[in-house]
């Protein structure tokens, strides 16, 4: 049987996917493009309106390309509002996110087993496959270590869609990346839905950093990259670790700010302020001065007067960030922001997006501009001529390296480079 998963949103769906995937691998499936494939996986995200849409629109795509096909839609949109989903074509079956990995990998005895020896025994691929680099299209492999979410953001929904948070042990988590290095891989994304929380719920418990130690201490021949932290979680002790690690954990940080305005962090109730999070950043700046750092911004939030928006704009332009993602703020029923009055309207939004945008893109080129002529380790991916470097830059270099190749290449542009040296 030839399977396809078509994933939305952010690593952790990622790392879902790709454990999908394996499962299905594993029982005899064939990886096909949604067109070709007998099951579909529509893996969602719900964090916008736009992620719901998007969604939505793939289901009726693959329903109507492919017309035969099996359509599973699991996810946060899934989990969120599973009959709209089901209602979109006939036969989509929809799994919650409690239930999509045991359901892959046949072991819930209350859902038909799609994922079943005897339904993939025709299947061409080789039951027991393994993960390899190149699987899903990705060299490098996202691993969750932790799910769920109690941080109470005015706007997010992902604490209903997700549930409490739950970590894996250190030892599972140390295992896995074993596993993951003998199959070829060469760098390894952690991520969580708040993996600033990681370990909390364990017992006894743990924390990120000493996780994070534990991965360092390893032998295994692989280099790590953190995803997302929230600015509360990102200690001093972390970034002292990233940076006297000698290249085993990357110098890219993603510390979403959301907003300049304390008022409008206030209401967000987001628990750290903007001063906070300019000392947070700037250190990282002072001790990582090639380091790649991101973050998230919302535009449009309820009440946000041009006065806050303000603030976004006196703040952003000299900060050491170095590239943004822009979100407008769309309600999500049942969050605390989709009750609150003094909505800002369509056009206003658009307007603030497009600013920051346009911030955010200035902050890339300066970044790329300061850049060029240093010499950074890379990967390659695809064929071997595109290179992603530790400090999360994508560049081209000639032909003559393979795919998930460690090498050197020195920065001539924001997109182009040489190779200096294999690692």
């Amino acid at each position: 049987m030839k399977f396809a998963v078509v994933t939305f949103g952010c690593r952790v769906n990622q790392a879902d996917s790709l454990h999908i995937e394996e499962q299905l691998r594993r029982s005899g499936g064939e990886p096909a493009g949604p067109e070709h494939a007998d099951l579909v996986i529509v893996n969602t995200c719900s964090v916008t309106a736009s992620a719901d849409q998007g969604a939505r629109q793939t289901i009726r795509r693959i329903a109507r390309d492919n017309p035969s096909a099996k359509i599973v839609a699991t996810g946060c949109y899934a989990t969120r509002r599973p009959a709209e989903l089901a209602a979109l074509a006939t036969g989509v079956r929809v799994v919650s996110n409690s239930e999509k990995l045991d359901f892959f990998a046949g072991r819930n005895s209350n859902l038909e087993a799609m994922t079943s020896a005897e339904r993939f025994g025709g299947g061409d691929g080789a039951c027991g496959a393994t993960i390899e680099p190149g699987m899903a299209g990705r060299t490098a492999f996202t691993l969750r270590v932790q799910t769920g979410c109690e941080q109470s953001c005015a706007y997010c929904i992902i604490p209903a869609t997700r549930g409490r948070g739950r970590s894996l042990s250190m030892g599972e988590v140390l295992r896995k990346v074993e596993r993951i290095a003998d199959a070829g891989f060469k760098e390894i994304a952690i991520t969580g839905v708040h993996l600033g929380s990681y370990g909390r719920d364990l017992d006894p418990p743990g924390s990120l950093l000493g996780l994070l130690r534990g991965l360092n201490d390893l032998r295994a021949d692989v280099t790590f990259r953190v995803s997302s932290l929230e600015p509360m979680d990102c200690s001093r002790e972390i970034v002292d670790l990233i940076a006297s690690s000698g290249g085993r954990f990357a110098p890219h940080f993603h510390l979403p700010l959301q907003h300049a305005s304390d008022r409008m962090l206030a209401v967000m109730c987001r628990p750290y302020t903007l001063a906070y999070y300019r000392r947070l950043v700037e250190e990282i700046g002072a001790r990582l001065p090639y380091a790649s750092i991101g973050s998230d911004m919302i535009v449009g939030f309820p009440g946000e007067s041009s006065e806050d928006f303000a603030a976004n704009l006196a703040y952003l332009p000299d900060s050491p960030l170095t590239h943004l993602h822009v979100f407008p703020y769309s309600d999500r029923e049942g969050t605390v922001a989709s009750r609150m009055d003094a909505k800002v309207d369509g056009p206003t939004i658009r307007s603030r997006g497009a600013q920051l945008r346009a911030v955010g893109a200035t902050l890339t080129r300066r970044f790329h501009e300061n850049q060029r002529g240093s010499v950074r380790p890379g990967l390659t991916l695809e064929d071997g001529t595109l290179v992603v470097t530790d400090n999360y830059l994508k560049v081209r270099i000639p032909a003559g390296a393979r795919r998930n190749e460690r090498v050197q290449v020195r920065l001539l542009s924001a997109t182009e480079a040489v190779r200096v040296a294999s690692l």
